[in-house]
């Protein structure tokens, strides 16, 4: 019986995340056109323009390939599980031992690495410049997420998740410098890896400054689904692993009663929504930078992850 409501509990965060990810994207776009004194898209727009395209046909370009039609399918089904791995709102259930942050840190690499592919595969000039950018963004982000992982790694003992937020909700962590290095140094990461300002504007379309849209300009129907699709995983899977990891509070240990369970989902929207509503600000009192500039932004992120690992490697060491 504990088994059946373990795998329950994790089928029931697979979806989670799959109906929540367009919420929050929605939510955060309200947010920022009522912080512009203006009315804004209703919250389920996202689900209407998924629903939108899924309902519209495909045009494909003459010479695009078969990866051009699978690599969408793949990014999806890449981001999904590396989202549905990250503890939303349970933690040490049936399939705990895969949430590892090193499996995290791949399958989105791989999901980038499809969507650079995909972008150059039509030939395009539009998708060459777009997939040029996000492989000069993606070689100082992984390198500053890896040495965030790193970080802690050696503060918890493990790269598993479910260890990293048990140990981080204990009281033994104290405040260390590091730990708010790291932290700093992963919401800059998330803020490029999601193309969000200062280093991306999702509401863009001027060819001279899109990253991500000038990858996905060829794309249609149920193909520009999925791939929208991914991002709003994307974005949940970063602001997940941001509250699992350094906010851990409300997460429920496998074996609690449903009705822990439901308070788990309550402190987990609840944390979506905050983190929401900062975005929301972050990006309303900012500019976008110019793309000559995101390699500074990123350089700072790499340093303060290095930084806060070789504090932890000399505070061991003494």
């Amino acid at each position: 019986m504990a088994l059946i409501l373990e795998l329950t509990v994790q089928a029931a965060q697979m979806l989670l995340v799959l109906l929540l990810a367009p919420l929050l994207t929605g939510f955060i776009r309200k947010v920022k056109a009522r912080l512009l004194r203006r009315r804004g898209p209703p919250l389920i727009q996202p689900y209407r323009d998924l629903l939108r395209l899924m309902r519209k046909e495909v045009v494909l370009a003459d010479n695009a390939s078969w990866l051009f039609r699978v690599i969408p399918y793949l990014i999806f089904a890449a981001t999904w599980v590396a989202a549905a791995l990250v503890p939303t709102f349970a933690t040490g259930l049936e399939f705990s031992w895969t949430a590892d942050l090193i499996a995290i840190v791949a399958l989105l690499g791989s999901a980038r690495f499809f969507l650079a592919l995909a972008a150059m595969d039509v030939g395009t000039s539009f998708g060459g410049i777009g997939a040029s950018r996000e492989v000069m963004i993606a070689s100082l982000a992984e390198p500053a997420m890896l040495l965030i992982v790193f970080s802690l790694a050696l503060v918890a003992g493990a790269t598993q998740l479910s260890t990293v937020a048990a140990f981080m909700g204990s009281p033994q962590v104290g405040l260390r410098v590091s730990l708010g290095m790291s932290l700093i140094a992963l919401v800059m990461v998330a803020i490029a890896e999601n193309a969000r300002v200062p280093v991306d504007n999702p509401a863009t379309h001027l060819e001279l400054t899109m990253v991500h849209e000038a990858m996905v300009l060829e794309y249609s129907g149920r193909h520009l689904a999925m791939i929208d699709f991914a991002a709003f995983l994307k974005l949940l899977l970063y602001v997940s692993l941001i509250s699992c990891v350094f906010v851990p509070w409300g997460l429920v240990t496998a074996g609690a009663g449903p009705w822990s369970y439901v308070l788990g989902v309550v402190f987990y929207i609840c944390k979506l929504a905050a983190s929401g509503v900062l975005l929301a600000l972050f990006e309303t009192a900012i500019a976008k930078m110019r793309v000559f500039r995101v390699p500074d932004f990123l350089g700072a992120a790499l340093m303060l992850a290095l930084l806060g690992t070789l504090l932890l490697f000399v505070s061991r060491s003494l």
